[in-house]
């Protein structure tokens, strides 16, 4: 349990600082290709290009941030395997408060009094989802499930290519929303794939569970990605949380076993809907201020 439990805070901490890191490479390469006269760096209607997109990926900033990704990714698997994952996703969801103060000190960006009272709430809640948390389950999963994943995640990831489409620069909070299902789906993924322990690398490649992974993974990156790249980090961020956070803890919950102290099942569905309220006034918040700016012509922090 509690190399379970320290590994989830290595995650939170690499995705904190990470998603700063991207949104400070994101929006410098954005304001470089605005020096220059890009021409597919921000459509005035839409989201910017996946040229665009590659540009803001290969800035130091972004590519450190990638690098603590990377820690934030292995310390992910090791905490879905350990413990239940309203645990493990409630622990590394945190990494919100990380990524909000950070985001003053480097960003500059100027949280207001509601933000802080609603990034408080989110807090508060997820503690209570840990504190409520009961064992891991050991439920095994079937072959429905492991498909399941795998084609949930390719729709999903669908929808939000879609989205972005649709709504370009509007679909910011949407496009940290998806991010964050695609990660939950990659956090279940994790949980059941077969051939880990012990590690048979064939038994991995066969299973539409490893795959899942990939889909989930990379899908989630890229629509994250963006999502820095046209809105606000800190709404981006609140979005992904709940997304992460609330989707793989009820399929730990209800399909894999995963459990809370017994007498507070009324605690844990409190604690949820105030985590998702929460994060999503975040996110209002976030974009709400990020559009101010915008509308007035007033230029933004790189």
């Amino acid at each position: 349990m509690l190399i379970g439990i320290a590994a989830a805070l290595v995650a939170c901490f690499g995705y904190g600082t990470a998603s700063v890191l991207q949104a400070y490479g994101a929006r410098s390469a954005a304001a470089a290709d605005a020096a220059r006269g890009a021409e597919d760096s921000a459509p005035a209607a839409g989201a910017p290009s996946f040229a665009a997109t590659v540009r803001a990926a290969v800035t130091p900033a972004f590519l450190a941030g990638m690098v603590l990704d990377g820690l934030g990714f292995l310390g992910s698997v090791v905490s879905a395997r350990l413990i239940p994952l309203f645990l493990s996703q409630t622990i590394m969801s945190a990494n919100l408060v990380v990524t909000a103060i950070l985001g003053v000190i480097v960003l500059g960006v100027r949280l207001r009094l509601r933000d802080w009272v609603a990034i408080v709430t989110v807090v508060v809640s997820l503690c209570v989802l840990g504190l409520t948390s009961g064992h891991v389950g050991t439920d095994g999963a079937g072959p429905a499930v492991h498909w399941g994943v795998l084609v949930f995640s390719g729709v999903i990831l669908l929808v939000g290519l879609g989205a972005l489409r649709t709504l370009g620069a509007r679909g910011a909070v949407g496009a940290g929303l998806v991010a964050g299902v695609l990660f939950g789906a990659m956090a279940v993924a994790v949980r059941v794939v077969d051939g880990v322990d012990p590690l048979r690398p064939t038994v991995v490649l066969a299973d539409p569970a490893a795959w899942a992974v990939v889909v989930a993974g990379a899908g989630g990156f890229y629509l994250f990605t963006v999502a820095l790249q046209i809105g606000s980090v800190t709404g981006a961020s609140a979005a992904l949380v709940a997304g992460e956070t609330v989707v793989p803890g009820i399929v730990g919950v209800v399909l894999l076993g995963d459990s809370s102290v017994p007498g507070l099942d009324w605690l844990v569905v409190l604690a949820f809907a105030t985590a998702v309220s929460g994060a999503v006034a975040v996110a209002l918040f976030g974009a709400a201020d990020n559009a101010q700016p915008a509308e007035s012509g007033t230029a933004t922090q790189p």
